[in-house]
């Protein structure tokens, strides 16, 4: 109809989001961010296939001040927090300060983390990883 705006919002579900490849992980990698078009802020989720994948590839953000909240939205990810497990369960957040060495594994199938990311006082761009598989 004529006059009508389209809606400021969308709705997905976790697994309408097509994966992509990721060298980083074995689980699958969903680009939330891209999927929407954020442009605020980083976020992507993850789920294992299988227990024992590889979801939050190991890493640590060095000092560039760069600060990253994990949900675990479904499933158990066991995290490794600076050399210490930790189990996650479903309804888990997990936020690391920099430079915290960190990466998760899926203890059942179907595990899913959502990872949420950013600078704090900058404007938020892009990694040259993601836009290299995705584009800007």
């Amino acid at each position: 109809m004529a006059g009508e705006r389209e809606p400021r919002y969308r709705v997905a579900r976790i697994e309408e989001i097509p994966a992509l490849a990721s060298d980083l992980v074995e689980g699958e990698w969903r680009p939330v961010r891209y999927h929407f078009g954020i442009t605020a802020f980083g976020c992507n989720a993850y789920v294992a296939r299988e227990a024992g994948e590889l979801i939050v590839e190991e890493h640590d953000e060095g000092d560039d001040g760069h600060e990253e909240l994990y949900v675990v939205v479904s499933g158990v990810a066991r995290f490794t927090l600076d050399g210490e497990e930790r189990d996650a369960a479903g309804g888990t957040l997990v936020y690391c300060e920099r430079p915290v060495v960190r990466k998760a594994v899926s203890v059942e199938p179907g595990t899913t983390v959502l990872a949420i990311g950013g600078f704090p006082g900058r404007a938020f761009e892009v990694s040259r990883w993601e836009s290299s598989r995705t584009g800007p």
